[in-house]
């Protein structure tokens, strides 16, 4: 979005982009019987993209600085056991030496070890060791989806396609046509995170998480884990400034009994997805994130909807129709 001063001149005070979400899909349940057609599945909602406020300016001035210093010596947070009651407090702007300064997620732990799997017990048709299986699955999904190098560059999510059922109606196609021809509203990025690497590239090899997952009975032979995970990118673009595109997932995955469904043994199914991401342009349709940079004029829909804190993980799912802003990055 561009924003002038009469004199023609790009307002550094612009109001910012904002954020959008897309169609929601629904599965089309037909009930369980043995050896009955696999459920097709696939609510993949919410693409929220939101982008910085100058807000963040303000919290500097107000004084935020000041806890950066009290939390930069700090260990990392213990693992978020319970969705937190309130949205947390960061002080400070990004640097390429610091490139989570300012952030909640300095405290955050680092790349995979933020996806902790929970302790596995037996659940529905599952062993105990068929639900450790299963969590120990999703977790290398996540990781394949959202802080491998080669996803983050753009290449072909191999190992996290390599996880799913093959089996699942419409998902693989569905998955393939986005990655091969991807439109604004049908777009690799609703489950893969994925930055141009020519116009953008990561500050370090850290990507910061935080979230949790649990385990659920599903319909009878189904077992469902249930995953929330927000990771906060740092990147750069021409090695001048920092920016940081924070990714919130929610995604549902299932293990079917065989004995029950038409499934392939040990993969995953995509039962639901959920997604946001802040600080990025509003729309794309090549199958990219693009993050938003000061020296970037920025372009698009105006801004609409209510400002949100991006780390705010007390909401319990991620936000509505539309495109907003937000309050820090």
């Amino acid at each position: 979005m561009r924003n002038n001063d009469n004199d023609g001149r790009p307002n550094p005070w612009a109001e910012p982009p904002h954020w959008r979400t897309g169609p929601a899909w629904q599965e089309r349940r037909r009930g369980p019987r043995r050896l009955g057609i696999a459920l097709a599945v696939a609510c993949i909602a919410g693409l929220a993209l939101l982008a910085l406020r100058p807000e963040l300016l303000i919290d500097r001035l107000a004084g935020k600085a000041e806890a950066l210093r009290h939390t930069a010596g700090a260990p990392p947070l213990a693992v978020e056991s319970v969705r937190p009651t309130a949205p947390p407090m960061a002080p400070d702007e990004p640097t390429l030496q610091e490139p989570f300064r300012g952030s909640p997620a300095l405290q955050w732990a680092d790349g995979a070890a933020g996806i902790e799997v929970p302790e596995a017990a037996a659940t529905g048709w599952m062993s105990k060791e068929a639900v450790a299986d299963a969590l120990e699955k999703t977790k290398r999904f996540l990781v394949a989806a959202n802080l491998d190098p080669a996803t983050l560059r753009g290449e072909r999510p191999a190992d996290a396609l390599a996880l799913l059922d093959p089996q699942q109606p419409e998902i693989p196609q569905r998955l393939e046509q986005y990655l091969t021809k991807p439109t604004e509203q049908d777009t690799p990025v609703t489950v893969f995170t994925r930055f141009d690497p020519a116009e953008a590239k990561p500050v370090g090899d850290v990507v910061k998480v935080r979230g949790s997952m649990r385990v659920e009975k599903g319909e009878p032979g189904e077992v469902l884990v249930v995953t929330d995970y927000t990771f906060v990118h740092p990147l750069t673009k021409g090695g001048t400034s920092v920016q940081r595109t924070i990714v919130r997932r929610q995604i549902t995955l299932a293990l079917l009994d065989p004995v029950r469904w038409e499934t392939t043994r040990g993969r995953l199914q995509l039962r639901e997805y959920h997604a946001e991401w802040s600080n990025v342009e509003c729309s794309a349709a090549d199958g990219f994130l693009h993050p938003q940079f000061p020296q970037d004029l920025a372009t698009g829909p105006a801004a609409t909807g209510p400002a949100v804190d991006p780390y705010d993980r007390s909401a319990g799912g991620v936000r509505g129709d539309g495109c907003g802003t937000i309050t820090r990055s």
